[in-house]
């Protein structure tokens, strides 16, 4: 599987460290994290952010998240209200991002932030990962590890396939656990925004705040057609594969490539059972299957929008997303 200028190694503390001696060169290598491969590059270069862009193709307006090892190097990039704290409290190390404002001292390249006065911040829960955050002693920059609009890899193939020759390493420790992205939740000036659905759903997120006695006067979803961007995963189109994909489909058409859910079956399914978590993580999975089947287009059975669903529909109807309009329905 390797390619002529990427090698993929096993996660191991050697690779670990030839990871980060890389990445102290300016590189930026593969690795995975509980949601999905990230592209780690040190977010304090500038240079080696822009070999993030550069292997992605990602426009310079979309800003990058940085995974840092715990709540206290957080806090020497951004500055916490008492709701961010609550936040970290609850789902650190985990899934959520927090958008906080970016501190002057910070020292993050300009690129990470796409110019914007916040940073995207998150804890992550893997080990290799966080094994690579040690050997670093840096904030690492990690936008998911395929070229820009692409669909997020969960596993090394989809690295690979996506990524061939652009990067020099790519950390292989098997398919990732969650297999959608964080949910990403922006804490600024007494507002709390969900600018992306993930993992921990809005209702977790309240929950939290609540538990900790934090009032929240102000909730909103800011995920659709945003006036600018605020967060990665905010274009319209994005996380999609090369063939044109319907989304809420009850059958195929003779040439699409039918994904199943629950009762509905197909060619490939979700999950057989109807299990929202089982059939997040495998998403993308599923989705990387049918862009090299032997079928032109593709369909997805409709997933119920309960809690980790709607993050599971974002990302099928930004996949689904073409030429300005969506494609749905039950028709072939």
């Amino acid at each position: 599987m390797d390619a002529p200028n990427t090698r993929i190694l096993p996660y191991n503390a050697y690779t670990v460290a030839e990871a980060a001696a890389l990445i102290a060169a300016g590189e930026c290598v593969a690795v995975p994290t509980e949601t999905v491969y990230g592209l780690a590059a040190d977010a304090t270069n500038g240079a080696a952010v822009a070999r993030v862009y550069a292997a992605k193709g990602r426009p310079s307006f979309n800003p990058l998240i940085v995974h840092v090892l715990d709540l206290a190097a957080a806090k020497r990039l951004a500055a916490f209200d008492a709701r961010a704290e609550a936040l970290a409290a609850a789902f650190w190390p985990g899934p959520l991002t927090l958008v906080l404002p970016l501190k002057p001292s910070a020292g993050i390249a300009s690129l990470v932030t796409a110019g914007l006065e916040t940073i995207a911040l998150r804890v992550p829960d893997h080990r290799a990962m966080r094994g690579l955050l040690k050997a670093t002693g840096k904030p690492l920059a990690a936008p998911s590890a395929n070229a820009s609009g692409g669909i997020s890899p969960t596993r090394v193939e989809h690295v690979a396939r996506s990524l061939d020759g652009r990067i020099p390493l790519i950390l292989d420790d098997g398919p990732t656990g969650r297999g959608i992205e964080s949910t990403i939740v922006r804490e600024v000036f007494g507002s709390t925004r969900i600018l992306r659905h993930g993992p921990i759903p809005k209702q977790a997120v309240l929950a939290a705040l609540s538990a900790r006695g934090q009032r929240v006067d102000r909730f909103d979803e800011g995920m659709d057609a945003p006036t600018a961007i605020e967060a990665p995963g905010q274009l319209s189109s994005h996380y999609a594969p090369s063939k044109p994909l319907r989304i809420d489909a009850r059958a195929p058409a003779d040439d699409e490539w039918m994904i199943g859910f629950g009762a509905i079956g197909g060619d490939a399914t979700l999950s057989a059972s109807g299990d929202l978590t089982e059939a997040a993580a495998n998403l993308f999975d599923q989705l990387h299957r049918a862009d090299v089947a032997p079928r032109p287009r593709i369909a997805v059975a409709p997933v119920p929008t309960d809690g980790i669903g709607e993050a599971i529909n974002d990302r099928l109807r930004r996949a689904a997303f073409r030429d300005g309009s969506l494609s749905m329905g039950t028709a072939g």
